[in-house]
């Protein structure tokens, strides 16, 4: 895989970065020590930027009547405002930028799962959503993948966020460019991984590279994000990706063993059953890829949607379904 234009990825600074928790703390992560290596880094905690320090008392959302608030129950302190400001002017002067990643249930950086609590905080919470950044991130880019460290620890979510994060920095290169040439290599290239993710949005995509009103380039790569976009937005079903890989043994039957068509069909299996990843899968034909000089199989980026070093298998959460 090309990595001279490594994904940008804006991360929560207490992800390893900075002691910036509301007590100090640091969380180091597996994943993102394991990411580092392959992407750009921009890390941010708008806590910190809207002037709390560290160690602080913590902040909560609160709802009354409808209106969320970002409170400092030790102190009453309201400082939705700074940090409604702060989000508009942070997001609103970012440059290009492929996906984010920010601190699981934090109200702030959130992107969901958030505890919001009744007006005063004397209860329990009444309810979940996203912190305040986090909101703003979905709001603001809701074509771009937005994860919390805590969700990828499930291997199902991690693959598909993987898949879009470097699927969406390869689309962006491709912009630059600005070709139309371009454009029908990328959408090449994609061609399997598309079917696996959203065959309706496949044709659409399809239609669109085909450019039969010839069209520029200029006008048809926004138009065909949006469907890209929109084919790459939910987790595709196993059962798609299990498709694809059997269009993709049907290359090889006539040139592996029985046993190894076999040890192929086992990995399909557990894949099913959900105990290894699509990845564990996708390595197999990889191997045969290169074994059979199998060139149109080789430029798919089904097969490798993002660097080797992150197809790691070890899942701390039970993940098919999150």
């Amino acid at each position: 895989m090309d990595l001279v234009n490594k994904p940008a990825v804006v991360i929560s600074k207490c992800l390893g970065f900075e002691r910036c928790r509301w007590n100090g703390e640091i969380i180091n992560d597996e994943f993102v020590d394991r990411l580092a290596p392959y992407v750009d880094f921009q890390t941010v905690c708008p806590e910190m930027e809207i002037g709390l320090g560290v160690p602080r008392d913590p902040i909560h959302i609160e709802s009354s009547k409808g209106s969320l608030s970002l409170v400092q129950p030790a102190t009453g302190r309201d400082v939705t405002r700074d940090m409604l400001a702060f989000c508009e002017g942070f997001l609103g002067s970012l440059g290009e930028v492929d996906g984010f990643l920010l601190k699981f249930r934090s109200p702030s950086c959130g992107p969901g799962d958030v505890r919001i609590y009744a007006s005063g905080g004397k209860s329990g919470a009444m309810d979940k959503g996203p912190g305040f950044f986090g909101g703003a991130v979905l709001a603001t880019f809701p074509d771009l993948p937005a994860e919390s460290e805590g969700r990828l620890k499930s291997f199902r979510i991690r693959e598909h966020f993987l898949t879009r994060l470097f699927t969406m920095a390869r689309f962006h290169a491709m912009q630059r460019a600005n070709a139309m040439r371009d454009l029908v290599d990328f959408h090449a290239r994609n061609k399997l991984l598309l079917m696996a993710y959203n065959q309706s949005e496949l044709k659409v995509l399809g239609g669109i590279v085909a450019n039969h009103e010839r069209r520029r380039a200029g006008e048809l790569i926004p138009l065909y994000r949006e469907h890209l976009t929109k084919a790459l937005s939910k987790v595709p079903r196993y059962t798609s990706n299990i498709n694809v890989c059997m269009h993709a043994l049907g290359y090889f039957t006539k040139d592996i063993s029985a046993r190894e068509k076999g040890y192929f069909l086992d990995a399909l299996e557990r894949y099913r059953e959900g105990n290894i990843p699509l990845s564990a899968v996708t390595s197999i034909a990889n191997s045969w890829i290169v074994r059979f000089d199998q060139a149109y199989l080789e430029q798919q980026s089904f097969f490798s949607p993002y660097p080797e070093g992150l197809a790691f298998i070890s899942d701390s959460g039970k993940g098919r379904d999150l």
